[in-house]
């Protein structure tokens, strides 16, 4: 496949565009934990572990911007909101599905070589 343009980013092949969107350490692990329930913040922060407060922030966003999250405000004090999947970030879930089961069998292989 040639080389394309989208969002003004030059990809060499669609893997490098699915990449970029849900890939890292990060955005895999929330999209799973957003196709089991609607999650508040805090929630969401204590259960990831390890991530800060501004990388959490920054992934939220950039799944919010590619419309595979949805970020719900309430207008209450102190300020309430919560984040879930949207129907494009339910399709993300069945690869996730595949890339955990890879990941636990090359696991487990690799653990039977020692």
């Amino acid at each position: 496949m040639p080389k394309f343009e989208f969002e003004g980013k030059t990809y060499n092949n669609p893997v490098e565009l699915s990449l970029d969107i849900i890939g890292g350490k990060w955005k895999m692990p929330i999209l799973w934990r957003l196709s089991r329930k609607v999650w508040r913040y805090g929630e969401l922060k204590k259960d990831v572990g390890q991530i800060t407060h501004k990388m959490l922030t920054q992934q939220l966003k950039e799944l919010e911007k590619c419309g595979l999250i949805k970020r719900k405000v309430f207008a209450v004090v102190p300020p309430k909101v919560e984040y879930s999947l949207t129907k494009k970030g339910k399709t993300t879930i069945p690869l996730i599905k595949s890339l955990r089961k890879w990941g636990d069998n090359y696991r487990k292989e690799k653990q039977q070589q020692i």
